[in-house]
């Protein structure tokens, strides 16, 4: 099992599935939204990728598939909240949520780096 897939997955769970329990809570920490049904589906969408990413992490190794969607997936959410809070279009709150992405994407580096050190063939 591979713990940063599941650890991701589950910060992808819960911070995707708190405006669908309390949108009164999470806009007053993230700041007003024109778009509800925007943060919806991205909210949506990041309950399925922390799904695929503790569903892919289950095994003894992760698969190129999971590590790709790992890293990949914080990549791209660090660069839009780094981009859009430093234009003040979203809270620099996000910025927070764009070091832990940062955290993600280095954690997929090393440990693929490292798996390949300990196990070429892979």
């Amino acid at each position: 099992m591979n713990g940063i897939g599941i650890v991701q997955g589950v910060y992808y769970l819960v911070t995707a599935l708190w405006p669908f329990f309390s949108l009164h809570t999470f806009i007053a920490v993230t700041g007003p939204k024109t778009d509800i049904w925007l943060v919806k589906t991205v909210g949506a969408l990041l309950v399925v990728i922390g799904i695929g990413l503790m569903v892919g992490s289950k095994g003894e190794q992760n698969n190129a598939t999971t590590i790709c969607l790992g890293l990949f997936s914080a990549l791209a959410l660090a660069l839009i909240d780094i981009y859009y809070a430093l234009r003040n279009v979203i809270s620099k709150i996000y910025l927070g949520d764009a070091v832990v992405e940062l955290i993600f994407v280095f954690l997929w580096i090393g440990s693929f780096c490292l798996g390949n050190l300990i196990n070429p063939s892979r």
